[in-house]
């Protein structure tokens, strides 16, 4: 009876609860694999959403800011607009004294330059040299300067120094040693402080914004050719007279 009841639950009893236990193990396998598959799908699908909706955002912000960036440089100046370049005045605002003053500007140069040149080669002194280099610089970039307003402006300069300027250079050519060292300043500073005078009265006066400009430049060319003249020691009382006389009363 006792065998017989232990066959019967091996046979039965204990076996056929195994069969079902392991079943009901593998059903249960089988039965939680496709949830986990399904969630991973709705999670890439979540993501490509996601992805869809930036890059979508992106492009939209990007279109906005670059018109909006469009409109903001419709507003602005560009570089040949007329707010940026000031127009320059016209022929009729040029006065007679403002073709007279292009025109003095003009021919200092072509007697002042050749007198630079000079002194570097006939002076004896160091400053009159040093002063010399000052008229080759200044007088050459006045002189490109007011060649470009006169063509501009359609004022014709001339060409040539006046005949006693003229003089005045080959004097100096002629001069060697100290007599070259002080003829060089008794003819340069008495003919700066003469066209000091006609270049405040432009300055004051002009409504041309191209002869201002010129005034303005020629002002500061003309005070630095003083100083250097000045610091040689050799101006004379006779020659700040000379240009005393020339002042209007």
């Amino acid at each position: 009876m006792s065998k017989s009841s232990g066959r019967h639950n091996a046979g039965g009893g204990t076996g056929e609860p195994s069969r079902t236990s392991g079943g009901m193990m593998k059903s249960h396998a089988r039965s939680t694999r496709p949830p986990s598959r399904r969630r991973r799908g709705r999670l890439i699908a979540a993501a490509v959403a996601f992805v869809a909706v930036t890059a979508t955002a992106t492009a939209w912000l990007s279109l906005k800011n670059s018109s909006a960036d469009e409109s903001v440089s419709a507003n602005l100046p560009t570089t040949g607009s007329s707010l940026a370049v000031p127009q320059a005045a016209s022929t009729d605002a040029v006065t007679a004294l403002d073709k007279t003053f292009l025109t003095k500007v003009r021919q200092a140069g072509l007697w002042e330059i050749p007198a630079g040149r000079l002194a570097q080669t006939n002076a004896s002194s160091e400053a009159i040299k040093r002063a010399g280099l000052h008229l080759l610089d200044g007088h050459s970039k006045l002189d490109q300067l007011v060649r470009e307003d006169s063509e501009a402006l359609h004022v014709p300069i001339p060409d040539q120094a006046t005949a006693e300027q003229q003089a005045w250079v080959d004097q100096l050519r002629n001069a060697r040693g100290s007599a070259f060292d002080q003829l060089f300043v008794d003819l340069l500073r008495a003919s700066h402080g003469k066209v000091f005078i006609t270049i405040g009265e432009v300055r004051a006066s002009t409504k041309n914004s191209l002869v201002r400009r010129l005034a303005t430049q020629a002002n500061t060319t003309v005070q630095d050719h003083m100083d250097v003249l000045e610091d040689t020691g050799l101006v004379t009382d006779a020659t700040l007279d000379d240009v005393a006389s020339t002042i209007p009363k």
